[in-house]
């Protein structure tokens, strides 16, 4: 197995910020705003991108904002491969509804990786049962909330949240899927169809 990197570190290698580490991605500590080219030592060097080496890069990217391993990532894109809807677009879905992601989305955590970490410690409730598993896969309707006292660290931060149009916050600062994501909801970062292309060369 490969040596971790940082979050700052898989940021330069796509060379783009891919906020995983929540404010810190819009201050001046930002990596990627202090060196604008990949780590290690031909990072700076001027590499020409192949159609091949794009592809890969957009499926990286997108496996490094999810937080994924390789096989993770993989089981995601045959799961959407065998459905009926547009590959793409359904890999998106797929993600967007992974729990820690909706947490994140609903303004509960800076960043994917703190969602995760709330949902590791037992921290998150859906429809009343705590659930653990990063990876739950969310349905329409299910009711998401955070433990009291983590809500109250938060509480303010979330007057000001406005979700994305898939999501709704309640007057109890609980949130739910209202819908499905569309293509439009997803994130832009990432170009699906470019990772269509990659497992389909």
């Amino acid at each position: 197995m490969g040596r971790i990197q940082s979050s700052c570190s898989q940021c330069r290698r796509e060379k783009e910020k891919l906020f995983l580490k929540g404010e810190r991605c819009t201050s001046s500590k930002c990596a990627v705003e202090k060196r604008k080219y990949p780590p290690g030592q031909h990072g700076a060097a001027v590499m020409r991108m192949t159609e091949y080496g794009r592809r890969m890069r957009e499926k990286q990217k997108a496996r490094r904002m999810y937080g994924l391993t390789e096989r993770q990532f993989r089981n995601y894109f045959e799961r959407a491969a065998k459905t009926k809807a547009a590959t793409g677009q359904k890999l998106m879905e797929l993600l967007e509804r992974r729990l820690d992601n909706v947490v994140f989305r609903l303004g509960f955590a800076p960043s994917r990786q703190a969602a995760r970490q709330l949902v590791h410690h037992g921290n998150v409730t859906v429809n009343g049962r705590k659930v653990n598993i990063p990876s739950f896969e969310v349905k329409v309707n299910e009711v998401i909330k955070l433990k009291a006292k983590m809500l109250e660290r938060i509480s303010e931060k979330l007057k000001e949240y406005v979700p994305p149009a898939w999501l709704t916050v309640a007057a109890d600062q609980s949130g739910t899927i209202s819908r499905l994501p569309k293509k439009d909801d997803t994130e832009r970062l990432i170009e699906e169809s470019a990772i269509v292309e990659y497992y389909s060369r």
